[in-house]
């Protein structure tokens, strides 16, 4: 790392060069480009609900997850008295959208698309999958719908998909991903202005901004290689804000410490680099392993998500080793005014907490771990899927019309229709099909279209509405019973819908994740025995990172499935799961973010141990040094989520939350609480490398020192392991 440090130093106008010209090509093409290419990509390769769905698309070209719900209702008569006007109005929809296609009485004759007093009708209109994030097809149907005005009729709209746009008044724009950074920008750099107390605080935020455009101008040409999921956007650019500013404050707050000791400013960017700077190359490599979870996985759309995130941690990484250290060199000095705060001492306040933890180290140990087990007491309740309808929204038109149909006897699982591909050419029978989904428990009632638009290329379909809705993992039973009850009959070629692919998508990502999580632990193990040369303070990392997950999805848990807060911070009903695909992808975040702070801990606590051999001092020393940067940039991070979390949709709004709570608890009663109580409990164990491993691992082996004191002083011959001297 000093050696690197030189280098960069050496070459610092070709390194203020080359991101220059990445950040001018990210501010003035890549950015815009790139959320244009994104693409809505839930794929579910080999799996039959996901093939299913995919030979329907391709034979009818409709999507058949979701569905747009007209709804007609007579102001005057009733349906039967206008019957002419609604199948105009029903035949129309096509002309709205090109392959869009419609379920309603007239081609199913089934009694249930009537209200009992026969004064409502609706139907079903199924249309093509969205191909980008900025794509909205639903949109033109409902457009044109409400610009049909006919006496005595009135026409409105719903379904799942309607009321996932929640109350947005812009129909074709969701979240600004830009509008949220500047949010979460301007509170990241309210937090580095008391940390800083000086024009410092302008350089962590700068490095944030070229590190979120270097990202997207790498992510540019993978669009064009790959297929991206849009959730990679809010990624780059929240969690890329926080993790450039985490490191850069890291890395600037050291040099900082040594200037204050009295080096030039290019030595103390050398030994900043040297120290803070090994810290934030092995957090960078963490964070990006952490996300190997999601590159390993068999769903495009989430392995997207892995590379595009894996981007955030190495770029931001190579951005703070690089462009960082020249500035620091050459207007860090000038930059740092006034300098009203200093680093040459550790701080009080949290040397006196950590003094205060190691003096009561059984009791602090307890209280954190009373703390962690009441969070994580709900995961065992965690459902996974999509969030219920009731959640969906409070307010609106398509509100309005649903609790009208939920009124006139709709069930749920209207919204969550399953579809069946009858091969008809090669002895399939709709009837025999309907006939037996029709017995099944659970189901409430099944349609068969008898039109052209749904008999094609020797095909038919049947619809099975189910009675509940099924969106998790918890309520796919009566899918996975249609599903046996139709699969022996001639001509069946599968089942689709919302319940089939919840059903391929547990088995596609969680049967898979537990040996993909038991890769990722012996990695992280390899990485952090070497990074600490230690073996108990690895293991205890990996545990402490795994405990961490597991209260903050109990946390998630509690607060959107159970809806304990929800309703009151964002007017939410409990959504009764976790959207199928924010579990894993908080995890592989969490997971290297949680080990970040574990690494600026335990690295100048090392560091501090190998100066006087005394674990408590150097445990207090290393806290006291680092406790103000970690719950900062903690704080940064969770003020970048807080900004995701205002955003309309839901899904989005349970990932950002469960990151920043996630991050917030990591911080607090992880890494301030919990971690100094165990490393003072674990004494001398803590610094123990056998030879052999060390071998094995290629670095030095660690025993127990004499402790010296604070840099010289007394010896005192340390209780260790047994032939650990």
């Amino acid at each position: 790392m000093e050696r690197f440090a030189r280098w960069v130093l050496r070459h610092r106008r070709s390194v203020v060069a080359f991101w220059v010209l990445v950040f001018l090509f990210g501010a003035g093409y890549a950015a815009g480009h790139t959320s244009k290419r994104l693409k809505v990509d839930f794929a579910l390769p080999g799996q039959p609900g996901y093939e299913t769905q995919k030979q329907i698309a391709d034979i009818y070209g409709t999507e058949q997850t979701a569905s747009l719900i007209p709804v007609i209702h007579a102001t005057s008569g009733t349906i039967a008295d206008h019957q002419a006007d609604v199948d105009r109005i029903f035949s129309a929809i096509p002309s709205y959208l090109d392959g869009a296609r419609v379920v309603d009485y007239a081609n199913t004759h089934d009694p249930a698309l009537l209200t009992d007093h026969g004064t409502t009708t609706y139907a079903y209109v199924f249309y093509p999958l969205p191909k980008t994030f900025a794509d909205n097809p639903m949109n033109k149907i409902r457009d044109g719908l409400k610009k049909v005005q006919v006496p005595g009729l009135q026409v409105s709209a719903t379904g799942r998909d309607l009321l996932e746009q929640g109350n947005q008044k812009n129909d074709n724009k969701s979240t600004s991903v830009l509008g949220e950074t500047l949010l979460g920008g301007l509170g990241a750099l309210i937090v580095l202005v008391f940390v800083f107390a000086s024009f410092l605080a302008l350089l962590p935020m700068l490095i944030a901004a070229v590190s979120i455009l270097g990202c997207f101008a790498i992510l540019l040409p993978l669009t064009y290689i790959t297929s991206v999921s849009f959730v990679v956007q809010f990624l780059v650019a929240l969690i890329g804000l926080g993790v450039a500013i985490d490191y850069s404050l890291l890395l600037v707050t050291r040099w900082r410490e040594e200037r204050d000791h009295g080096r030039d400013r290019e030595e103390s960017v050398v030994v900043a680099v040297e120290t803070a700077g090994h810290a934030v190359l092995f957090s960078g490599v963490t964070v990006a392993i952490g996300l190997l979870a999601l590159v390993v996985l068999p769903v495009p759309g989430i392995r997207s998500m892995g590379f595009g995130g894996m981007l955030v941690p190495l770029v931001s990484t190579l951005a703070t080793l690089t462009l960082l250290p020249v500035i620091l060199a050459t207007i860090g000095p000038w930059v740092d005014r006034p300098r009203i705060r200093h680093e040459d001492t550790a701080s009080r306040a949290w040397s006196r907490w950590t003094k205060g933890i190691v003096k009561y180290r059984w009791g602090a140990a307890g209280l954190a771990l009373a703390i962690l087990a009441l969070l994580i007491a709900p995961v065992f309740g965690l459902h996974y899927g999509s969030p219920s309808v009731r959640s969906l929204a409070n307010k609106g038109p398509a509100f309005t019309t649903y609790q009208q149909l939920q009124r006139d006897g709709l069930p749920t699982g209207a919204l969550t229709p399953m579809t069946v591909l009858v091969d008809t050419a090669h002895g399939g029978s709709t009837a025999t099909v309907a006939k037996a989904a029709a017995t099944v428990e659970g189901v409430d009632h099944v349609a068969v279209p008898d039109d052209a638009q749904w008999q094609k290329d020797g095909t038919a379909v049947v619809l099975v509405f189910p009675h509940d809705e099924t969106v998790t993992n918890a309520s796919s039973g009566v899918v996975k019973r249609v599903q046996s009850a139709v699969k022996p009959l001639t001509g069946v070629v599968g089942v689709a819908g919302l319940g089939a692919i919840q059903t391929d998508y547990a088995k596609a990502v969680y049967d898979h994740f537990p040996l993909v999580l038991l890769v990722l632990v012996i990695i992280t193990f390899v990485l952090l025995t070497r990074a600490f040369r230690s073996v108990l303070l690895s293991i205890k990392a990996v545990i402490l990172n795994l405990i961490s997950l597991a209260a903050t999805f109990g946390l998630m848990t509690f607060f959107w499935q159970h809806g304990h807060g929800s309703k009151a911070l964002f007017d939410v009903s409990p959504t009764g799961a976790i959207t199928f695909w924010v579990p894993v992808l908080v995890f592989a975040f969490l997971y290297g973010l949680s080990m970040d702070y574990e690494v600026f801990i335990l690295a100048r606590t090392r560091e501090e141990y190998d100066a006087t051999g005394d674990t408590d001092e150097a445990i207090i020393e290393g806290l006291g040094r680092t406790g103000r940067l970690v719950t900062s940039a903690a704080l940064i991070l969770f003020l970048a989520f807080a900004s995701l979390a205002s955003g309309p949709q839901v899904d989005i709004k349970v990932l950002a939350t469960g990151l920043g709570a996630g991050i917030l608890l990591d911080a607090t009663v992880i890494r301030a609480l919990l971690v100094p109580a165990l490393v003072s409990l674990f004494g001398s164990w803590n610094w123990y490398l056998p030879d052999r491993l060390a071998k094995v691992l290629r670095v030095q082996p660690s025993h127990a020192q004499a402790v010296r004191g604070r840099r010289e002083g007394r010896v005192v011959e340390p209780a260790g392991p047994a032939g650990t001297r």
